[in-house]
């Protein structure tokens, strides 16, 4: 991470795949539960998946980037 003079860690290079999440440390909460699982943790404020914004000030795009990751697992 260049920002933070640490080398060889991060490098984000056109042509890599990232997912970034911007979020505020000290209000991330999630409040799903059991009955509702469909809701926003709060504190995440912007998601970026493979260069394309999903959340926006902590409200869905409308953007699916993203692509299904198959493990060794995984059976038709």
């Amino acid at each position: 991470m260049k920002h933070f003079n640490i080398s060889g860690f991060f490098e984000q290079n056109s042509g890599f795949y990232a997912d970034i999440v911007i979020f505020d440390h000290e209000n991330v909460r999630d409040h799903t539960t059991f009955d509702d699982p469909h809701k926003y943790s709060s504190g995440i404020i912007h998601v970026f998946v493979n260069e394309t914004q999903i959340l926006k000030n902590g409200e869905h795009t409308g953007a699916k980037p993203s692509r299904v990751v198959r493990g060794p697992g995984w059976k038709q």
